[in-house]
């Protein structure tokens, strides 16, 4: 099993910025791909962006040259950072992990953009 346990979401003003942060624990795997989702009320969850143990990094289009997916392998952490963020970035994102062919989730944290 992996646990994954965010952090960071909240509330921000247009044009603003979040950090989320992701930590994983468990069993877990040098081999892996981590991500974010996110869901807005109504929608489907989609994919914002992911990395994998090696370094490539993947964004959904509406995120390009806005957030950027990192993660420190030696605290087994994910992160997110959102710039110019946008009221339509509105959404519960989620933390995602494949590890061993399984895919584990976080619990959500709710991010709000408003004026």
């Amino acid at each position: 099993q992996v646990q994954l346990v965010e952090s960071g979401g909240g509330l921000a003003q247009p044009g603003g910025s979040l950090r989320l942060s992701c930590a994983a624990s468990g069993r877990i795997s040098s081999i892996y791909t981590m991500g974010w989702y996110r869901q807005a009320p109504g929608k489907q969850r989609e994919l914002v962006a992911s990395i994998t143990s090696r370094g490539s990094t993947n964004y959904a289009d509406f995120v390009k040259g806005r957030f950027t997916i990192s993660r420190d392998n030696a605290k087994n952490t994910l992160y997110l950072q959102m710039n110019s963020l946008k009221p339509e970035d509105t959404a519960v994102y989620y933390c995602w992990r494949s590890d061993w062919g399984l895919n584990y989730w976080g619990q959500g944290t709710q991010v709000t953009v408003s004026s």
